[in-house]
């Protein structure tokens, strides 16, 4: 290849890269946070997994679209995703980035199908256009659902992160359920809003609360045990931070300490609410994640 190719495609990279970054920087409004504690390739790699995790979820939830039209749509994203790898060559500036990550980090394609396979358990058919379009019966079944969106990126997350103890895995895994878990309390109004429930309807028939009742709110002191329960189950997995965070890489420890920090904030800030996750959205303030975020930073320095 000659100097000027050379120079021609570490322009297209630099380009592709930077289109990653600002999809993170625009819509990753947690864990964006702890992307900037990273040395840049890491940080770059994160960027590119993001972006493309981003455009599968955006395929899966298009109103504009039926549910088979997004199943159809998921599935030529990850082929088209896989044609690329193996022609080592594409125009999408995702691909582009991602490929060159999944290459440096050696991220198996199996976490990147089995990422868009979550992606695509939220995409039900409903014909009668009644009733949940989601709806899982046990916490067995709902793990398996937290693990194929949440866990398998952070098996992708610990490949950038660097770390050797395979004992790592399960760790990373577990905390992925964590953050899933904290999603699904936080947005349980906004998620029934679209006909999809995720707290395991056996727990729900435990508690004595209906569907509707979990997706308006009320009465409140009746929904407040079921979800508690949840939180503590949250708690349960975040535990695994403790344990995973000196297994990666130094570089890599900030960055991980900020996303957990962040997340579990937000469980905290639940708990404060006394499970009131309806009157209004729980969040951290930018303030707050820049506290959480000039902290990490120090933890970096020392």
């Amino acid at each position: 290849m000659s100097s000027s190719m050379k120079q021609h495609a570490a322009l297209q990279m630099s380009t592709a890269y930077s289109v990653c970054r600002q999809i993170a920087r625009k819509s990753a409004k947690n864990f964006y946070y702890g992307f900037m504690l990273l040395p840049g390739r890491k940080r770059n790699a994160l960027c590119a997994v993001y972006a493309f995790m981003r455009h599968a979820d955006d395929l899966a939830d298009d109103p504009g679209m039926s549910p088979r039209e997004r199943h159809e749509k998921l599935q030529g994203y990850i082929e088209s995703y896989h044609r690329a790898v193996e022609v080592g060559r594409t125009d999408d500036p995702v691909f582009m980035a991602l490929s060159d990550s999944q290459q440096r980090y050696q991220i198996p394609m199996e976490l990147l199908d089995q990422l868009v396979a979550g992606t695509e358990m939220d995409v039900r058919d409903d014909p009668a256009g009644t009733g949940a379009l989601v709806v899982y019966r046990t916490f067995e079944e709902l793990y398996s659902y937290c693990y194929h969106v949440a866990s398998v990126v952070g098996l992708v997350c610990i490949r950038i992160f660097g770390y050797r103890d395979p004992a790592a895995e399960r760790l990373a895994e577990h905390l992925g359920i964590a953050f899933q878990l904290t999603n699904i309390l936080r947005d349980v109004k906004e998620d029934a809003g679209m006909r999809r429930i995720y707290v395991p309807m056996e727990e729900l028939e435990h508690y004595g609360v209906t569907a509707e009742e979990l997706g308006s709110g009320v009465p409140m002191e009746k929904l407040r045990p079921l979800l508690e329960h949840q939180a503590r189950r949250a708690r349960e997995y975040y535990k695994s931070a403790e344990a995973l965070l000196p297994m990666v890489e130094e570089v890599s420890q900030p960055a991980l300490w900020t996303m957990v920090e962040i997340y579990r904030g937000i469980l905290d800030r639940i708990e404060l609410r006394n499970y009131d996750v309806y009157t209004e959205r729980v969040r951290l303030t930018v303030g707050e994640k820049l506290k959480v975020l000039a902290h990490g930073f120090w933890k970096r320095l020392v």
